[in-house]
């Protein structure tokens, strides 16, 4: 009989194998799939095919070990199954033959290949990101698609994120699919007269993906950086990708001078830590760096700065400030102000008055506020009664403050900012 623990080192590592082939999913999803929808011509079908090569990983990989390179194994897997599905129907062309072919060489290649580049993209990416930010298909749907596709998050994953049900996930997703097959979405680049628009939609999803994680719209926990990183992530790559492109790098430098100030945001309890009582040394100087290169690199292209640079340029000053007494707020109203200019909003309005108040102090500010509150452009969102709360309170007019602290609870959809409201309210 053989001893017990010879049977425990003998057993595939299957938890190994599991986490391998996560690891690989996540970094090499994007690629994969763009590579077989070029090969079948068909986005839901590539999809579709490199999930169920995923499948086969999670039960080969814990028996036969992880292959070298992973993303090629599922990419072989995935097309050999394309060929057996056309095989099957009897309706291998040549196109599926020439992808038949090419298998046992792929297949030999793949062995022998060295390990996977995270830093490797190519057009296949670009031309997913493209179709799964295309203007068919709803916000929600982009989002939905851009995370599962280009991110290799699971449908549980993003549920978790937004706060949805599974089921409402899964189901954006194959209406997604089923959308682009009935507008006959080609895998390929639009045309050169809409890549502004298309890569405004594309970046403008991208910013969503990060702010919903910088400062959650609802649900228990006041932020859900792992949303954030994923946002940054897939922005490094489409300025990998796009080099050239300006609102890229901007849109990156902001996400990184913002998500540098995440580790102070919070407290060791989860309650959420306002900029003037973050700890600075706790920031993060790596992204800093990072985000203020990228900036720089936005500059370097020489077209002046966009909305999302404006945006950065803001947070740079917070960044290299020691503390808000210091931060340059006269530069940040400037800023605010260009930004309303090419980019107007009640939003943009309300944060210059935060910025306005620091500057010049809270009756301007209040002004402006009153101006807001009165237009109704912001009628709802919480943020405009904390915002005047808080210019009250710097006036010595205490009860209109609670008042308002008040209102700005009852309205916000974060447990944690509302317990945060509901406390200054009960404050004094």
């Amino acid at each position: 009989m053989t001893d017990d623990s010879e049977t425990a080192r003998s057993a595939p590592d299957t938890s190994a194998a599991e986490r391998a082939v996560a690891a690989v999913w996540r970094i090499e999803s994007a690629k994969i799939v763009g590579t077989l929808t070029r090969a079948v011509g068909d986005f839901g079908l590539a999809e579709d095919l490199a999930q169920e090569a995923l499948v086969d990983a999670l039960r080969q990989w814990p028996i036969d070990g992880v292959p070298r390179n992973g993303g090629a194994w599922l990419t072989a897997v995935a097309k050999r199954k394309a060929v057996d599905g056309w095989r099957r129907r009897e309706r291998l062309d040549d196109r599926m033959a020439v992808l038949a072919h090419d298998l046992e060489r792929e297949q030999a290649e793949a062995a022998d290949a060295p390990p996977w580049d995270p830093d490797a993209v190519d057009d296949d990416v670009l031309r997913l990101i493209f179709i799964s930010c295309h203007p068919v298909l709803s916000r929600e749907a982009q989002v939905a698609l851009t995370l599962r596709v280009v991110g290799g998050l699971s449908s549980e994953e993003i549920a978790r994120a937004f706060l949805v049900p599974t089921a409402t996930v899964q189901q954006r997703i194959v209406r997604a699919k089923k959308t682009l097959a009935a507008a006959h979405v080609p895998f390929e680049m639009p045309p050169r007269d809409e890549h502004t628009a298309r890569l405004g939609a594309i970046l403008g999803v991208l910013y969503l993906i990060f702010n919903e994680g910088h400062a959650a719209s609802s649900g228990p926990d006041w932020m859900r950086p792992e949303l954030s990183l994923e946002a940054i992530r897939l922005t490094r790559v489409l300025a990998a990708l796009m080099p050239r492109e300006r609102d890229v790098h901007s849109l990156l430098a902001l996400m990184e001078l913002t998500a540098a100030r995440f580790p102070a945001r919070v407290d060791a309890h989860g309650e959420p830590v306002l900029l003037a009582d973050q700890d600075r040394r706790r920031w993060d100087r790596g992204r800093i760096a990072r985000g203020r290169a990228a900036l720089a690199a936005a500059d370097a292209l020489g077209s002046g700065r966009g909305p999302y640079g404006l945006q950065a340029a803001i947070a740079e000053c917070h960044a290299l400030a020691a503390s808000v007494a210091e931060t340059d707020w006269d530069r940040i109203v400037v800023l605010y102000e260009a930004l309303g200019r090419i980019a107007p909003s009640p939003v943009v309005e309300l944060n210059r008055a935060a910025a306005v108040a620091m500057a010049t102090g809270p009756a301007s500010a209040l002004q402006i506020i009153d101006r807001l509150s009165a237009s109704g452009a912001l009628t709802g969102y919480h943020l405009l009664p904390a915002t005047r709360a808080e210019l009250l309170l710097r006036l010595g007019r205490d009860e209109e403050a609670r008042s308002e602290f008040a209102v700005a609870a009852a309205l916000a959809g974060n447990d944690r900012e509302r317990a945060l409201l509901e406390a200054r309210a009960a404050e004094r």
